[in-house]
């Protein structure tokens, strides 16, 4: 099942469960309005809305085309936005590029934090910078978002608390970031709005390309045009989604529409690319004692998508893709 969240002119848009494809949407108003809603009532949505899907098959219905739609993230806001970075290969190299050692932790503890959930971009809204100087940067990423997590939920039973799985743009301003976390208070301002792609999908979409709490499929990222990276998002990532979960949870319970992301996608093998900046330009660092790759300017567009094996890997894949271009703060959104 697909379900999104188109722009009907309020805050929270209208919910929409759409096509295999994508192409068709069909409003779920008279489930719930808003994927919130739903969330916070899954066990009698969730079948409803499952029928709804499976009604594209009959051919018998009305359907909004996706291209006559403007789509909001498929959560316009959360109640929680956990952000985790569960790639070693990422860490490792980040970190080196700030002056910083990994924590001895790195391969037992998860490393999360709390980022800002009140405001998300669209999956083709423009991404705001009021200074080029702060280093902008894009962070390509898998996301689950869970239904209620009870305290202290253990990781064999997190992985059930899944509801829908997402890519997101985690936009990052690198050049904040150092006297930022210097000051031993966490990212904040180095940390602007995310953007998730148009479509949240139930974890059965992906067939047994989910497994093990993994997304084994890679996560393809385009800056101007030209291909960027394609790592694999499974076999790499350390700590799986529902060990994050347990994580977040051993001290407090999670709410209904708490999104979890994975960290940005890497791996070992230089040929997949990178899925952020950061990560190249401390390659280079590495490799020839300097960065050469600039971070983002006005104009520079970023693309990302993931799409299945019998999927275009060039097109919009499961998911639909992020399409952001950067711009000078103020121009956000058209």
């Amino acid at each position: 099942m697909k379900l999104c969240t188109i722009d009907d002119g309020t805050r929270d848009g209208r919910l929409c469960v759409a096509s295999r494809d994508g192409a068709r949407l069909l409003p779920a108003a008279a489930i719930a309005r808003t994927l919130q809603a739903a969330l916070d009532d899954w066990d009698r949505c969730q079948p409803q809305l499952l029928a709804l899907s499976e009604s594209f098959d009959d051919g018998g219905t009305s359907a909004l085309l996706a291209s006559d739609v403007r789509f909001r993230s498929p959560l316009p806001r959360a109640y929680g936005w956990i952000d985790g970075s569960a790639y070693i290969n990422h860490i490792v190299l980040v970190r080196k590029a700030r002056g910083a050692e990994p924590p001895e932790t790195l391969e037992t503890d998860p490393l999360v934090y709390q980022g800002g959930s009140d405001t998300f971009l669209g999956p083709k809204d423009e991404i705001p910078l009021p200074n080029p100087a702060w280093g902008c940067d894009f962070e390509s990423e898998i996301a689950v978002i869970t239904g209620n997590v009870p305290l202290g939920v253990a990781p064999l039973d997190a992985g059930g608390h899944i509801r829908l799985l997402l890519i997101v743009n985690d936009v990052s301003l690198r050049n904040l970031i150092p006297n930022e976390l210097a000051k031993g208070f966490g990212f904040f301002v180095s940390k602007p709005s995310s953007a998730f792609a148009p479509f949240a999908v139930t974890p059965d979409e992906l067939g047994n390309h989910w497994r093990d709490g993994r997304v084994h499929l890679p996560l393809r990222t385009w800056l101007n045009g030209e291909l960027f990276g394609d790592p694999d998002a499974g076999a790499e990532m350390h700590f799986s989604f529902p060990q994050l979960i347990a994580h977040c949870a051993q001290s407090r319970a999670l709410s209904a529409g708490t999104i979890i992301g994975s960290g940005t996608v890497s791996n070992r093998d230089r040929a997949r690319g990178s899925s952020c900046l950061a990560e190249r330009r401390m390659i280079e660092v590495i490799d020839t004692g300097a960065a050469s790759t600039p971070f983002l300017k006005y104009g520079d567009r970023v693309r990302i998508a993931m799409a299945l094996p019998d999927q275009d890997p060039r097109g919009d894949g499961i998911f639909g893709a992020i399409e952001q271009v950067v711009v000078p703060c103020g121009r956000q959104g058209q």
